[in-house]
Protein backbone atom coordinates (compact mmCIF):
# COMPACT_ATOMS: atom_id res chain seq x y z
CA UNK A 1 0.00 0.00 0.00
CA UNK A 2 2.97 2.34 0.46
CA UNK A 3 3.44 2.73 -3.31
CA UNK A 4 -0.19 3.79 -3.54
CA UNK A 5 0.39 6.49 -0.90
CA UNK A 6 3.48 7.74 -2.76
CA UNK A 7 1.49 7.82 -6.02
CA UNK A 8 -1.35 9.66 -4.31
CA UNK A 9 0.98 12.42 -3.05
CA UNK A 10 2.50 12.69 -6.51
CA UNK A 11 -0.94 12.93 -8.13
CA UNK A 12 -1.98 15.70 -5.74
CA UNK A 13 1.03 17.76 -6.84
CA UNK A 14 0.71 17.01 -10.56
CA UNK A 15 -3.05 17.46 -10.94
CA UNK A 16 -3.53 20.97 -12.35
CA UNK A 17 -7.34 20.89 -12.52
CA UNK A 18 -8.91 24.29 -11.86
CA UNK A 19 -10.87 23.99 -8.63
CA UNK A 20 -13.82 26.17 -7.69
CA UNK A 21 -17.06 25.85 -5.78
CA UNK A 22 -19.79 26.80 -8.21
CA UNK A 23 -23.38 27.59 -7.17
CA UNK A 24 -25.48 24.45 -6.70
CA UNK A 25 -28.10 25.78 -9.12
CA UNK A 26 -25.44 25.74 -11.90
CA UNK A 27 -24.18 22.22 -11.13
CA UNK A 28 -25.01 19.75 -13.89
CA UNK A 29 -22.75 16.74 -13.25
CA UNK A 30 -22.12 15.08 -9.91
CA UNK A 31 -19.81 12.23 -8.99
CA UNK A 32 -20.29 10.10 -5.89
CA UNK A 33 -17.42 8.07 -4.49
CA UNK A 34 -17.75 5.61 -1.60
CA UNK A 35 -16.51 2.35 -0.11
CA UNK A 36 -19.06 -0.44 0.17
CA UNK A 37 -19.66 -1.32 3.82
CA UNK A 38 -23.20 -2.51 4.55
CA UNK A 39 -26.80 -2.44 3.33
CA UNK A 40 -27.64 0.71 5.33
CA UNK A 41 -24.85 2.74 3.70
CA UNK A 42 -25.93 1.39 0.31
CA UNK A 43 -29.50 2.58 0.94
CA UNK A 44 -28.27 5.99 2.17
CA UNK A 45 -26.24 6.42 -1.03
CA UNK A 46 -29.25 5.46 -3.19
CA UNK A 47 -31.43 8.00 -1.35
CA UNK A 48 -28.80 10.70 -1.93
CA UNK A 49 -28.62 9.88 -5.65
CA UNK A 50 -32.41 10.16 -5.96
CA UNK A 51 -32.34 13.52 -4.15
CA UNK A 52 -29.68 14.85 -6.54
CA UNK A 53 -31.52 13.49 -9.60
CA UNK A 54 -34.76 15.16 -8.45
CA UNK A 55 -32.75 18.41 -8.45
CA UNK A 56 -31.90 17.75 -12.11
CA UNK A 57 -28.29 16.62 -11.61
CA UNK A 58 -26.66 13.93 -13.76
CA UNK A 59 -25.07 11.50 -11.28
CA UNK A 60 -22.27 8.95 -11.76
CA UNK A 61 -21.18 6.64 -8.95
CA UNK A 62 -17.94 4.77 -8.25
CA UNK A 63 -17.64 2.35 -5.35
CA UNK A 64 -14.75 0.40 -3.87
CA UNK A 65 -15.63 -3.19 -3.00
CA UNK A 66 -13.36 -4.38 -0.16
CA UNK A 67 -12.50 -8.08 0.22
CA UNK A 68 -15.22 -10.17 1.91
CA UNK A 69 -17.97 -7.56 1.44
CA UNK A 70 -21.23 -8.00 -0.45
CA UNK A 71 -21.96 -5.78 -3.41
CA UNK A 72 -25.67 -5.11 -2.98
CA UNK A 73 -27.59 -5.25 -6.27
CA UNK A 74 -24.52 -4.46 -8.45
CA UNK A 75 -26.19 -1.11 -9.03
CA UNK A 76 -23.01 0.98 -9.13
CA UNK A 77 -19.74 0.83 -11.05
CA UNK A 78 -17.09 -0.52 -8.69
CA UNK A 79 -13.49 -1.64 -8.48
CA UNK A 80 -11.63 -4.02 -6.18
CA UNK A 81 -8.15 -4.12 -4.70
CA UNK A 82 -7.18 -6.54 -7.50
CA UNK A 83 -7.58 -3.66 -9.98
CA UNK A 84 -4.78 -1.66 -8.40
CA UNK A 85 -1.27 -2.82 -9.23
CA UNK A 86 1.50 -3.36 -6.69
CA UNK A 87 2.87 0.02 -7.83
CA UNK A 88 -0.43 1.81 -7.14
CA UNK A 89 -1.67 2.08 -10.74
CA UNK A 90 -5.34 1.52 -11.54
CA UNK A 91 -6.15 -1.20 -14.08
CA UNK A 92 -9.92 -0.64 -13.76
CA UNK A 93 -11.13 1.21 -16.88
CA UNK A 94 -14.27 2.36 -15.05
CA UNK A 95 -12.20 3.88 -12.22
CA UNK A 96 -9.89 5.64 -14.70
CA UNK A 97 -12.88 6.99 -16.64
CA UNK A 98 -14.46 8.17 -13.37
CA UNK A 99 -11.46 10.14 -12.09
CA UNK A 100 -10.93 11.67 -15.54
CA UNK A 101 -14.52 13.00 -15.64
CA UNK A 102 -14.71 16.77 -14.94
CA UNK A 103 -17.65 16.65 -12.52
CA UNK A 104 -18.97 19.97 -11.20
CA UNK A 105 -19.17 18.39 -7.72
CA UNK A 106 -17.62 15.16 -6.43
CA UNK A 107 -18.99 13.88 -3.12
CA UNK A 108 -16.86 11.44 -1.12
CA UNK A 109 -19.16 9.57 1.28
CA UNK A 110 -16.79 7.61 3.53
CA UNK A 111 -16.66 8.58 7.21
CA UNK A 112 -13.01 7.45 7.43
CA UNK A 113 -10.41 8.00 4.70
CA UNK A 114 -9.63 5.03 2.45
CA UNK A 115 -6.18 5.18 0.72
CA UNK A 116 -7.58 3.92 -2.60
CA UNK A 117 -10.34 6.52 -2.60
CA UNK A 118 -7.89 9.27 -1.68
CA UNK A 119 -5.88 8.27 -4.73
CA UNK A 120 -8.97 8.72 -6.91
CA UNK A 121 -9.64 12.10 -5.27
CA UNK A 122 -6.03 13.13 -5.96
CA UNK A 123 -6.42 12.19 -9.64
CA UNK A 124 -9.93 13.62 -10.01
CA UNK A 125 -10.71 16.29 -12.58
CA UNK A 126 -13.75 17.41 -10.55
CA UNK A 127 -14.10 21.17 -10.04
CA UNK A 128 -15.23 20.90 -6.40
CA UNK A 129 -14.47 17.89 -4.22
CA UNK A 130 -16.62 17.60 -1.10
CA UNK A 131 -15.92 15.28 1.81
CA UNK A 132 -15.49 14.84 5.53
CA UNK A 133 -12.94 16.82 7.49
CA UNK A 134 -9.77 14.95 8.40
CA UNK A 135 -6.76 16.92 9.56
CA UNK A 136 -4.25 15.24 7.24
CA UNK A 137 -6.44 15.27 4.14
CA UNK A 138 -7.20 18.96 3.58
CA UNK A 139 -5.53 18.96 0.17
CA UNK A 140 -8.07 16.45 -1.21
CA UNK A 141 -11.11 18.72 -0.86
CA UNK A 142 -12.34 22.19 -1.68
CA UNK A 143 -15.24 21.83 0.77
CA UNK A 144 -15.18 19.77 3.97
CA UNK A 145 -17.69 18.96 6.70
CA UNK A 146 -16.81 18.09 10.26
CA UNK A 147 -19.96 16.02 10.85
CA UNK A 148 -18.79 12.57 9.77
CA UNK A 149 -20.05 10.28 12.54
CA UNK A 150 -22.44 8.41 10.21
CA UNK A 151 -22.87 8.22 6.46
CA UNK A 152 -26.39 9.64 6.81
CA UNK A 153 -25.19 12.69 8.79
CA UNK A 154 -22.36 13.25 6.30
CA UNK A 155 -24.76 13.06 3.33
CA UNK A 156 -27.32 15.33 5.00
CA UNK A 157 -24.63 17.90 5.81
CA UNK A 158 -23.15 17.75 2.32
CA UNK A 159 -26.54 18.27 0.74
CA UNK A 160 -27.54 21.04 3.13
CA UNK A 161 -24.37 23.09 2.68
CA UNK A 162 -23.64 22.44 -0.99
CA UNK A 163 -27.19 23.45 -1.98
CA UNK A 164 -26.56 26.76 -0.19
CA UNK A 165 -23.50 27.60 -2.30
CA UNK A 166 -24.29 30.71 -4.33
Amino acid sequence: MSFLNIRTKSQLKRNKTTRASIPYTQVQTVGILFSIEDKKKHDDVKDFIHRLERDGKKVKVMAYLPPNKDNYEFLFDFFTQKEISFWGAFTSETAVKFFNTPFDYLYYLDTKPNPMMLNILARSKARCRIGGYWENNKSFFEFMLSETSTTRSLIDGMYKYSTQLK
